[in-house]
């Protein structure tokens, strides 16, 4: 089962919810029917199918940022993910931060580095390494970090700074960011989602 997100399916929308330079990327959009408002930090996607998608609103340049959102998602039997994503330029990686999932826990076929406590809740922690797979700067090999909240929830605040600094100790560039955005992915199944993000 896929569990990485390929870009050249994807659809993110960087939006700029609060005070930053926003863009907005709406590459594959229609295989979740994605409705964004980027001035009020809404978006709606619905899904059912196969096709990977990422949509989501955020920020241009990542930051060790507190991300407040609060959503509505019901994806039981879908491979899907609510979460932080984003990527790092330099060295290359691409990061998680699960909030929720559906079906799949990514966790599940990855290098475990423990937890990590955060936001009122533990976090399982994980590493993988993508070889030769689509990337922000195309074919690439890169790194993959993932936090995966043990008990799921669909509202409250992230502290990126916490997962930043334990993913720091395993290897992860807490500098030199790309883009990052409150993400929806799903990859099968069915499922929808109606979120609201700040920070």
């Amino acid at each position: 089962m896929m569990y990485a997100t390929l870009l050249a399916l994807a659809t993110v929308a960087i939006a700029a919810p609060v005070t930053d330079t926003g863009l907005s990327n709406n590459y594959n959009g229609g295989a979740a029917n994605f409705q964004y408002n980027q001035g009020a930090g809404t978006y709606t996607a619905n899904w059912n199918g196969n096709t990977d998608f990422v949509v989501g609103l955020g920020w241009s340049t990542g930051a060790a940022r507190d991300i407040s959102y609060s959503a509505q998602y019901s994806a039981s039997g879908s491979g899907s993910y609510l979460a932080v994503y984003g990527w790092v330029n330099s060295p290359q990686a691409e990061y998680y931060v699960v909030e929720s999932e559906g079906s799949y826990n990514p966790c599940s076929n990855a290098q475990n580095l423990g937890t990590v406590s955060s936001d009122g809740g533990t976090y399982t922690v994980c590493t993988d390494t993508r070889t030769n797979q689509p990337s922000i700067t195309g074919t690439s090999t890169f790194t993959q970090y993932w936090s995966v909240r043990q008990s799921q929830r669909f509202s409250g605040t992230v502290t990126m700074a916490n997962h930043f600094n334990y993913w720091a100790q395993h290897g992860f560039g807490n500098g030199n960011f790309n883009y990052q955005v409150l993400a929806v992915e799903a990859f099968s199944g069915s499922g929808s989602a109606s979120v609201t993000v700040s920070g």
